[in-house]
C-alpha cells in the first residue's frame, strides 16, 4: 500500500511526490536520500555484498545536527 505525501517545489510548479511504503520513505525520494547518505559517509555497508547499511560515526553526528534522535533505533547484529 502506498501513501502519498506531496512536497510543493514552489507555488507555480506541479508538486513532487514523497511516497511512503508501509510507513517508511520509499519511491524516488527514498532512493535519493539513501544514495546521498551513503555518498556523504553517513551510512555504509561492512562489505559491498551486505544487504543492510549501518549508521557510521559521522552519520550519528550529522543526523543529530538535523535533529534526528537515533536513540530510537535499537542496535542489532547485521
Amino acid at each position: 500500500m502506498y501513501l502519498y505525501i506531496y512536497i510543493a517545489m514552489n507555488k507555480e510548479a506541479k508538486v513532487k511526490p514523497a511516497k511512503t511504503c508501509f510507513g517508511h520513505i520509499g519511491g524516488k525520494l527514498g532512493i535519493l536520500l539513501m544514495a546521498a547518505f551513503e555518498e556523504k559517509g553517513w551510512i555504509a555497508k561492512q562489505t559491498p555484498a551486505d544487504k543492510h547499511f549501518y549508521i557510521t560515526e559521522k552519520g550519528e553526528k550529522e543526523f543529530a545536527k538535523l535533529g534526528i534522535d537515533l536513540s530510537q533505533i535499537k542496535p542489532e547484529v547485521l
